[in-house]
C-alpha cells in the first residue's frame, strides 16, 4: 500500500491529511493504519521521527464517531508529549470536528474539568491526571473503543505502571488497545501480554541516526539560572552568527525579550510571524544586523544560512532527530561549528538518550564563572584593538585624538576609548541565584536530604545512588553517608552538587514509588 488513497479513509479525513502535506505514507503508518482500521490490537515497535503518531492517530480519528462522549485515549509520559500529540491529532480531525483535550498536570484542573463536561471525543494525557480525573469523577471511560499506551517504555521507566493498569481497568474490556514503543523490553511484553487481545507486532527499523561534524558539548545548568548561565555562555564564546532553540512560540518570546534588556543583538523566529515579518528576521540575520536567532523547531526548518557558528539548545529537543536537525545548522560548507546544549537536572535522562541514539559523545563543561566572563571578554577586546592596528587606516582617528594626548596620558586615552567601544561589556554580569539549604545536619562540606521512602518501599542505597547518578548526573563519589529506616531515608550529597540533585529528585520516582526529596532538618542536639 504506497498511499493514503488506498486506506480507504472518510473524505474528511483525507482532506486534512493533504492539507498536512502527507505525500505517502512512511513505513510504520503504512504497516499499522489498514490494521487498526480492521479493528486490531496492533504493538508498534517505532521510535519517534517514524510518523508514528500519524499512524495512531489517521485511525483513531476515522473510527470516532459524532456520539458526544469520550472514544478514546491516549496515554502519553510527558505533558509535551501529551501537548504534541493533541496537536496532531486535532489537525486530522479538523474537518471530520473532532475534540481532542489533552489534560496533564501544571495546568489548571478546572479548565479540564469544563472541557470535559461539554464533551469531548479524545483525550489525550499523562497516567497520573488522567487518573485524578477518573478518581474525581470528571472522566469516564465506560464508553471507550480505544485505547493507545504511547511511548510505553518511557512511561514504564517513570514508574507509572501501577496508574497505567488502575485506567485500563476502567475500560470495557472490549476496547481495542494500541500500544506504541521504542524498544520492547520485559515489562512491556508482560504489559502487552495482559491488556492485549491477540495484537498484531510491527517492528519499524528506522536505520541510524547520524550526526554531522560538529564539536557538541553540554553544560549542567539549574532551571532558576538558566538564563544567567546562556549569557555567560554567550560571553564566554566568539559567537559570529548563532541560533538559539526553544520549544515553545512563548519561550522564543520570553527568551528574546530578556536578551534584549541585557544589550544582545537578537530576533525571534515562530509560527505565529506572518511570512512578511519572517522575510524581515532572516534578512537581518543574513546579513548579520542580529548576531542570535531564537527560533523554534517548526519556525527554523528550511534555514539555509552558512555561516551559523553556534547552534545552542536553549530547551533540549524531545528526540534525537530534532537534535540532529538542530545542530545539523551549524558546521557546514567545510566550517567548523559548535553545538551547545543546556541541561536541567530533570532532563539529564534525555540528554543521554540523544547520546545513544545518534552515537555522539558530548562534552560537558563548566558554566563560565564571572571572573572567566570577564578575562574571555578582555581577550577578545585585546585582540580585536591588535587586528585593528595591523590592518592600518587611522589617520583620521589620529587627528581627533590631536591635543588630547598632550593634555592626558596616552594609556588614559586609549582605556576611555575603549570603555566607550565595550558600552559595558567588561563590566560584572548579574549574579546567579544560588540554593541556601542552611543547616541541614550534614557532614562539613555536604548538604542532607531527607526523602519520604524507605525499606518498606525496598529501597536500598544502592537503588537511591543510581537514581542520583542516573537522573541527576551526579558522580557515585559526590555521595555521602546514606541512612535507610523502614519508611524514610537520609542521604548526604557534596554541596556542588546538592542543587542539581534537588531539582532532579524533589519529585520523581525510584523503583516505582513515588518520592519526596527535601533539605534535612538538622539534627537535634544533646546537651
Amino acid at each position: 500500500m504506497t498511499s493514503f488513497q488506498d486506506m480507504g479513509l472518510s473524505r474528511k479525513v483525507q482532506q486534512a491529511i493533504d492539507e498536512m502535506g502527507y505525500e505517502e505514507p512512511s513505513p510504520i503508518q503504512a504497516a499499522c493504519i489498514p490494521l487498526i482500521l480492521e479493528g486490531k490490537d496492533v504493538i508498534g515497535q517505532a521510535q519517534t521521527g517514524t510518523g508514528k503518531t500519524a499512524a495512531f492517530g489517521i485511525p483513531v480519528i476515522e473510527r470516532v464517531t459524532s456520539e458526544n462522549r469520550v472514544q478514546a485515549l491516549v496515554l502519553a509520559p510527558t505533558r509535551e508529549l501529551a501537548i504534541q500529540v493533541a496537536g496532531e491529532f486535532r489537525k486530522i480531525g479538523k474537518y471530520k470536528r473532532v475534540r481532542t483535550l489533552p489534560i496533564y498536570g501544571g495546568q489548571s484542573i478546572g479548565h479540564q474539568i469544563r472541557a470535559l463536561q461539554q464533551g469531548v471525543h479524545v483525550v489525550i494525557g499523562t497516567p497520573g491526571r488522567v487518573l485524578d480525573h477518573i478518581r474525581r469523577g470528571t472522566l469516564k471511560l465506560n464508553h471507550v473503543r480505544m485505547v493507545v499506551l504511547d511511548e510505553a517504555d518511557e512511561m514504564l521507566d517513570m514508574g507509572f505502571i501501577e496508574d497505567i493498569e488502575a485506567i485500563l481497568r476502567e475500560t470495557p474490556e472490549t476496547r481495542q488497545t494500541l500500544l506504541f514503543s521504542a524498544t520492547f523490553p520485559a515489562e512491556v511484553k508482560r504489559l502487552a501480554l495482559r491488556y492485549m487481545n491477540a495484537p498484531e507486532h510491527v517492528t519499524i527499523n528506522r536505520g541510524e541516526v547520524t550526526v554531522p561534524l560538529t564539536d557538541q558539548v553540554y553544560y549542567k545548568v539549574l532551571e532558576r539560572n538558566k538564563l544567567e548561565s546562556l549569557c555567560r555562555i554567550i560571553d564566554s564564546e566568539e559567537v559570529s552568527l548563532g541560533i538559539i532553540f526553544c520549544r515553545t512560540k512563548r519561550g522564543v518570546d520570553e527568551l528574546v525579550e530578556a536578551l534584549l534588556a541585557r544589550g544582545y543583538l537578537v530576533d525571534g523566529l515562530h509560527g505565529d510571524l506572518s511570512q512578511a515579518q519572517r522575510d524581515r528576521v532572516m534578512k537581518r540575520f543574513r546579513n548579520g544586523d542580529i548576531e542570535l536567532l531564537v527560533a523554534t523547531d517548526v519556525a527554523a526548518r528550511g534555514i539555509d544560512v552558512e555561516n551559523v557558528t553556534h547552534v545552542i539548545n536553549y530547551d533540549i529537543p524531545q528526540d534525537p532527530e530534532s537534535y540532529v536537525h538542530r545542530i545539523g545548522r551549524t558546521g557546514r560548507a567545510g566550517k567548523r561549528g559548535l553545538a551547545i546544549t543546556l541541561v536541567t537536572p530533570r532532563e539529564f535522562k534525555l540528554l543521554k538518550q540523544i547520546e545513544r541514539e545518534t552515537k555522539a559523545k558530548m562534552v560537558a563543561r563548566e558554566v563560565p564563572s564571572l571572573a572567566d566572563v570577564a578575562e574571555r571578554q578582555a581577550e577578545m577586546w585585546r585582540n580585536r584593538i591588535v587586528e585593528t592596528i595591523q590592518n592600518g587606516g587611522l589617520a583620521s582617528y589620529r587627528a581627533i585624538l590631536n591635543g588630547v594626548i598632550d593634555e592626558y596620558d596616552p594609556v588614559d586615552v586609549a582605556c576611555a576609548a575603549l570603555k566607550l567601544a565595550a558600552q559595558g561589556d567588561l563590566q560584572p554580569g548579574q549574579g546567579e541565584e544560588d540554593y541556601d539549604f542552611g543547616d541541614t545536619g550534614a557532614t562539613p562540606g555536604m548538604v542532607r536530604f531527607f526523602v519520604n521512602v524507605g525499606r518498606s518501599s525496598r529501597i536500598s542505597p544502592s537503588d537511591l545512588v543510581r537514581a542520583i547518578s542516573e537522573e541527576a548526573g551526579v558522580p557515585g563519589q559526590a555521595i555521602g553517608k546514606i541512612d535507610v529506616f523502614d519508611r524514610f531515608t537520609f542521604v548526604e550529597v557534596e554541596e556542588e552538587s546538592a542543587p542539581f540533585v534537588y531539582e532532579a529528585l524533589r519529585q520523581s520516582r525510584i523503583n516505582g514509588a513515588r518520592i519526596n526529596l527535601e533539605p534535612a532538618r538538622p539534627r537535634s542536639r544533646t546537651r
